[in-house]
């Protein structure tokens, strides 16, 4: 009795193979503003979301204790310098004394040991003059320390390449906190061109390469679509996942995409032009095999008959293996054996499908 069955046209065409692979956006490169030194938060000048410039001050800690230090060392250093002048002083003295009793002692007016107190006495003075010098210099040290120490009060955004602006992305303290030397004030972070991460398994690995383009769906913009490219292929996998990261670099000149969004990448990984296409439904399994049932029109019966699958696309499968004409059976393959005979109800359900 012939068997009720539904078919679908073979066609021919290309076939795109696409994977999707679920991720997120990261900042490509975060800079966390921190004070050198302990402190309490005088003033915030950004928040959230504002730009900021390289090199500008965006908080400063109370200083008062720091101007303190400069006028302290201020005063040390014009002590030393006053305490350098007289030693110079001493030393002119010293040396003209040591003069005088040298020309006298020619004269045989003074005695030798007389000579030798004057000597001993210009080299006295001579080490005091070192001495104050270097009191000098330990003084103005001293000084320029606490002129950085109070420059430390201001925090500055600095970060290492050359970027002349980024955003504010979080912001932790607030005026008046007091805060220890290294505590995060605040995460700047650059967001264009942003970074977007996901990992991959081996079987679709060795279809990446560096530059291929990726494109890319947000829940935030569900209508727009945005473009990137493979800019790093871990070479490695993680022995807990058995996964690969996978990381993509996307312009994102209007600051849309944010750090922490969720995405969805789609990589082609293959495309093929002008190949054998049939409803994915078509497939069925035989003895381990894979095949589809092919319409034998002039006696209504089918063919088994085994093909190599491809690329799936859209509920549609790229076959090796088959004519790209005639028809396929795709509802009642369960009730077929090869050689069946068929009935297609009517009004006819054929196909003609096309990609």
């Amino acid at each position: 009795m012939p068997i009720p069955v539904e078919v679908a046209k073979i066609t021919k065409g290309p076939m795109t193979l696409k994977r999707i692979f679920s991720g997120t956006l990261e900042a490509q490169a975060a800079f966390l503003a921190a004070p050198k030194i302990d402190g309490r938060v005088k003033r915030l000048s950004v928040d959230i979301s504002d730009t900021v410039s390289h090199g500008e001050i965006i908080a400063e800690l109370d200083n008062e204790e720091y101007i303190q230090e400069i006028a302290q060392a201020e005063a040390d250093l014009a002590v030393s310098r006053a305490n350098l002048v007289e030693a110079e002083n001493a030393r002119i003295i010293a040396n003209r004394e040591f003069e005088r009793i040298k020309t006298l002692s020619n004269k045989g007016v003074k005695s030798e040991s007389q000579l030798d107190i004057a000597k001993s006495n210009q080299l006295e003075k001579e080490a005091k003059l070192e001495v104050a010098k270097a009191h000098v210099v330990r003084a103005e040290a001293s000084l320029e320390t606490a002129r950085i120490r109070l420059g430390y009060t201001k925090v500055t955004a600095e970060w290492t390449d050359d970027d002349p602006y980024r955003v504010v992305a979080e912001r932790f303290v607030d005026e008046g906190d007091t805060v220890s030397a290294k505590t995060s004030l605040m995460s700047i972070v650059r967001l264009h061109p942003i970074r977007g991460i996901f990992f991959i398994t081996e079987k679709d690995y060795s279809r990446l390469h560096v530059d291929q383009t990726v494109y890319l769906s947000t829940d935030a913009f569900p209508d727009q679509q945005f473009q990137g490219r493979i800019s790093r292929i871990a070479p490695v996998f993680s022995q807990q996942t058995r996964q690969a990261r996978i990381e993509i670099i996307i312009e994102n000149p209007e600051q849309r995409l944010k750090p922490g969004m969720f995405i969805r990448a789609t990589v082609v990984l293959d495309h093929v032009e002008d190949v054998t296409i049939i409803p994915e439904q078509a497939l069925t399994r035989r003895n381990d095999r894979t095949g589809v049932f092919v319409v034998i029109e002039k006696d209504s019966t089918v063919r088994w008959k085994h093909i190599v699958a491809g690329i799936t696309e859209g509920g549609f499968v790229q076959v090796d293996g088959l004519e790209h004409q005639g028809y396929v059976v795709i509802l009642g393959q369960q009730l077929l054996d090869d050689g069946s005979k068929i009935i297609i109800p009517e009004p006819s359900d054929r196909k003609a499908d096309q990609k």
